[in-house]
C-alpha cells in the first residue's frame, strides 16, 4: 500500500521541478532559460547573499536592489512573502 502513496507524491513533485519561463525582470537575475522553481530560488537567494541584501537587524527581511524592486513591489520584502512574489514572474 506504501507504493502508490510514493508515486502519488512523486507526480506532486514533478509539477515542482517542472522548467517556468521567467519574466523579463526575473531574467536579470536567473537568466532566461526556463527553470525549476527551486532553481529559480536558489539563484535569487544567491543574488541576495552576494549583493549582501538582507537587513542586517532583521534576517527575515530582504531589502531589494534596482533587480528586485520589479519583482518585490517594493523595496522590501519578508522573506516568507519572497516565493510568492517569484511565482507571478514565472510562466
Amino acid at each position: 500500500m506504501a507504493k502508490p502513496a510514493a508515486k502519488a507524491k512523486a507526480k506532486k513533485n514533478s509539477a515542482f521541478m517542472k522548467p517556468m519561463q521567467p519574466s523579463d525582470h526575473l531574467a536579470k537575475i536567473v537568466g532566461s532559460e526556463p527553470l525549476p522553481r527551486s532553481e529559480v530560488t536558489k539563484k535569487v537567494w544567491a543574488h541576495i547573499k552576494k549583493n549582501k541584501l538582507q537587513n542586517p537587524q532583521n534576517k527575515r527581511e530582504i531589502l531589494a536592489d534596482e533587480k528586485l524592486h520589479p519583482i518585490f513591489g517594493g523595496k522590501k520584502l519578508d522573506m516568507f512573502q519572497m516565493t510568492k512574489a517569484i511565482n507571478k514572474h514565472l510562466k
